[in-house]
């Protein structure tokens, strides 16, 4: 091997270093068009299975149907933030009229009447929590800041929103034009393996999607019959909310948790702490935990092994991983890539031991 040979393959692997990086680095600064299309992809999954009803069912012509689908999804979406305005209105004016000071005073009275109970039972937990100072820690100030922060977030979603609704509609009208995108660069020998793969990631992400939503709405069920039993203001609204929180893996019922806590407490500023906050507090601790408990043994479960076809323990790992890796937008979309993944991989390695071990249900 001669000194040119060597400075050419030097070259060579310098130059593909370099473009990879260019490609790296052009990716990144389109990282909010890629985000467009993902969710417009996810979008038009979730309309597919309403696009071949109304083309199957009711004869619509493939346009008619897709516009339709997108009025319909459009509708819902306005219908979200619909019931979402009025709530945030008028948190944000109870919130106005918050007193931090009588609030820190309810809580410590509450403190204080933990503490005399645990006392009768002989639980010495004064002197583990003054040594903690969790008290002089906490911040009340940062409750009525919690809503601000969401409304202002709320318009930079507009020219987003725009471009997802166009991309979407395209995906729905042709449902193999994200298909045909990336065929252009699979190799002719390689075509009918990656149509294959396509068709099957479609019906199951589609089955996937379907399945959270009537997660969504089983939540939405439970929640809005006990705050409704409960006498909780807004109900049906908080109870949506929540529940569409939900779909955050593992932080999101923590998250919904302390929002319809926060919710149900300030609903009821100015009423006695004691007599009528604390008491709904409770019940609405009860009512969030039969939801998850369904959620977690029931929905959950059926939702993954039905539609994905993994086990609820392979499931939980790569979604734990996927948060490590890439925080809460990774936990959200763990599953999905996953069963990309997998499908891809049976389609491609399917000789290969580990990947029937893991595809076998498929």
């Amino acid at each position: 091997m001669n000194s040119r040979t060597i400075a050419n393959g030097i070259l060579r692997a310098v130059g593909i270093i370099v473009a990879i990086a260019l490609i790296l680095y052009f990716f990144y600064k389109i990282q909010s068009v890629i985000v467009y299309i993902l969710i417009a992809a996810v979008i038009s999954l979730i309309g597919r299975p309403i696009v071949i009803f109304l083309r199957r069912r009711l004869k619509f012509r493939n346009t008619i149907a897709v516009v339709a689908t997108m009025l319909l999804l459009v509708g819902v979406f306005v219908g979200i933030i619909g019931l979402l305005i009025p709530l945030l209105v008028e948190q944000g004016h109870n919130l106005s009229l918050l007193d931090i000071t009588a609030l820190q005073e309810n809580i410590e009275e509450l403190y204080r009447s933990g503490i005399a109970y645990l006392e009768l039972n002989h639980i010495d937990a004064e002197k583990a929590i003054k040594e903690s100072k969790i008290l002089s820690n906490l911040d009340y100030s940062v409750i009525p800041n919690f809503l601000n922060s969401l409304v202002s977030g709320l318009g930079s979603f507009s020219i987003g929103l725009m471009s997802v609704l166009f991309i979407a509609f395209f995906f729905l009208k042709d449902s193999n034009l994200f298909e045909k995108g990336i065929l252009t660069f699979i190799p002719n020998e390689k075509e009918s393996k990656t149509k294959r793969s396509f068709t099957k990631i479609s019906d199951l992400l589609s089955r996937y999607f379907v399945g959270l939503f009537f997660q969504i709405l089983i939540l939405f069920v439970i929640y809005t019959i006990g705050l409704l039993i409960i006498g909780v203001k807004n109900a049906v609204v908080i109870a949506f909310l929540c529940a569409l929180i939900n779909l955050i893996p593992y932080l999101g019922p923590l998250i919904g948790a302390f929002l319809m806590l926060f919710l149900v407490m300030t609903n009821n500023l100015g009423d006695s702490f004691n007599d009528i906050v604390l008491p709904k507090i409770i019940y609405t601790l009860i009512v969030i935990t039969i939801a998850q408990l369904v959620d977690n043994f029931f929905s959950q479960p059926y939702i993954f092994s039905k539609s994905v076809k993994s086990h609820p323990l392979e499931i939980f790992l790569i979604i734990i991983i996927a948060g490590l890796l890439f925080g809460v937008v990774g936990m959200i979309v763990a599953v999905p890539s996953y069963t990309a993944i997998k499908v891809i991989l049976k389609e491609f390695l399917s000789d290969n031991k580990t990947v029937k071990k893991l595809t076998q249900g498929l």
